[in-house]
């Protein structure tokens, strides 16, 4: 399996995603790959051919946003059915790859597979990194281009309940990121309570 280039072209193909993708950009895809290959690493995960498919799934775990908002996983996994055998996969790798990428679908049911509950970690890795805030704000914005507006209490108050019932799966997403995303969990309570004392 060539995994090089089929990362390469799915890369290629993501520059033709809808501009109003603030969040589920291909900017995105980059960051979970890089999100997954730091958590495998801190997972001790080693086996080439394993890594090679995580790798390849993070790079096409989105790649649905290219033909549908709504069960964009499933149009991602029809795309890496059509092209990955051009690639070199076999049947049983591109099995596990749409198993990889139905498992982002939220909420996130990663199961025991551990190649699934890296690629899910990776998926949400910003909720426990500085750049929270920033990246949040891309989704509200993306959210508000499809017609879901969310005012600052409403904005708040959807990220205290996703973040109070999220959990990562894996040990090395736990140590690395929980103990941030529960510093930004702190930080939207304090906005909110600032919210009602204005208020």
């Amino acid at each position: 399996m060539d995994c090089p280039r089929a990362e390469a072209y799915v890369l290629d193909q993501l520059h033709q995603l809808p501009a109003a993708l603030y969040y589920h950009g291909r900017h995105h895809t980059i960051d979970v790959v890089a999100a997954a290959r730091t958590l495998a690493a801190a997972e001790g995960l080693t086996d080439p051919q394993q890594l090679a498919l995580l790798g390849t799934a993070a790079h096409y775990h989105d790649a649905g946003f290219l033909t549908a908002y709504q069960g964009h996983e499933a149009a991602g996994c029809q795309l890496a059915q059509q092209v990955l055998p051009g690639f070199g996969f076999s049947a049983a790798h591109i099995e596990l790859i749409c198993r990889l990428i139905m498992a982002t679908q939220m909420p996130q049911t990663p199961g025991t597979e551990p190649l699934a509950r890296l690629l899910c970690d990776a998926d949400l890795d910003y909720l426990g990194r500085p750049d929270y805030w920033p990246v949040s704000d891309t989704l509200r914005r993306e959210l508000a281009a499809r017609g879901q507006h969310y005012d600052e209490r409403a904005w708040l108050e959807l990220q205290e309940q996703f973040l109070s019932q999220h959990r990562y799966w894996t040990a090395a997403a736990t140590r690395l990121r929980e103990p941030q995303k529960q510093a930004r969990l702190a930080e939207v309570r304090a906005r909110l309570a600032a919210l009602t004392t204005a208020g």
